[in-house]
């Protein structure tokens, strides 16, 4: 397998056909589908359905799809970080993480770096835990930021100064709504929702008393603005942070646990991590800005 052929299977699956490919590629059919059928014979697998109309991907053709994309964005990212390395610092940065304010003082970096060097630009993605340490682990992005409950031993970190406060997303006419704040017992009388990544770490578990299983758990997923709308609709009560950077919504209230439950957010790259001259800069820039903050 080489990028060239990855790059020729990724247009006939986003094209649906090979006459489609060849069109986007700039080449005949006949040299496209010896191509492919000589990726299909190397891994000895079908890689995909061909129908009367259009193309299919089986199962093991979804997976080299995904494999495929990520193999061919970390090539581009390493072919312009090369190119660009003696010149002045321009390029992108790659930030992955939650929606939250501790996300600010990124913000604030981001600021002082595009006010030096105008030539970097920033690319955010959005995600939980588990999207931030593959998107790391893979070499897609050059920082993420990962909230408490987390196992940081695999990677360089910095502690970002602003903690966020735990605590239930609820309704105003559900009782909890009534409560200045949550406790434990609290929790066991009504229906919960949370994020995945809490699922499945039991990340709470030292607040609540008992593992997640004693919790009467309707919800799960990991993007908390649908969570929201769940409890809009009067679904459950959301456990989630109080600094998610969320349209406003008129029917939900914040209410903290008790006993008062913080976490804190960290910035994290991965150990032995080569930077691109546009990395180093915001990373500097941030230890900068944090050590004049105090």
């Amino acid at each position: 397998m080489d990028i060239r052929v990855l790059q020729y299977f990724l247009a006939v699956a986003r094209e649906q056909s090979i006459s489609g490919a060849a069109e986007a590629l700039h080449m005949t059919q006949p040299p496209l589908s010896k191509q492919l059928k000589a990726l299909e014979d190397e891994l000895g697998k079908q890689l995909f359905v061909r129908g009367s109309r259009h193309i299919t991907l089986t199962r093991e053709g979804v997976l080299l799809r995904r494999r495929a994309e990520e193999i061919v964005a970390l090539m581009e990212r390493t072919r312009d970080e090369i190119r660009t390395a003696d010149e002045a610092v321009t390029g992108d940065v790659y930030i992955g993480g939650g929606e939250t304010e501790g996300m600010r003082v990124i913000a604030k970096a981001v600021e002082r770096v595009r006010e030096t060097h105008p030539g970097i630009c920033f690319h955010f993605l959005s995600g939980d835990g588990y999207d931030v340490t593959e998107r790391l682990d893979q070499g897609l992005i050059d920082f993420g930021t990962l909230i408490e409950p987390v196992d940081l031993s695999r990677y360089d970190s910095i502690r970002l100064p602003r903690p966020d406060v735990w605590g239930v997303m609820v309704r105003r006419d559900s009782p909890l709504a009534a409560c200045a704040s949550v406790r434990p017992d609290d929790l066991r009388c009504v229906p919960v929702i949370f994020s995945r990544q809490l699922a499945q770490e039991n990340g709470l578990s030292g607040w609540l008393g008992c593992d997640y299983e004693q919790l009467n758990v309707v919800c799960t997923g990991n993007l908390v603005g649908n969570l929201l709308l769940l409890a809009e609709e009067g679904v459950g009560a959301v456990l989630t942070l109080d600094g998610l950077s969320l349209p406003a919504r008129e029917s939900l209230v914040f209410r903290p646990l008790e006993p008062r439950l913080v976490s804190w957010m960290h910035l994290v790259w991965k150990k032995y991590q080569v930077f691109s001259g546009a990395a180093e800069v915001f990373l500097r820039t941030l230890r900068e800005q944090l050590a004049q903050d105090g």
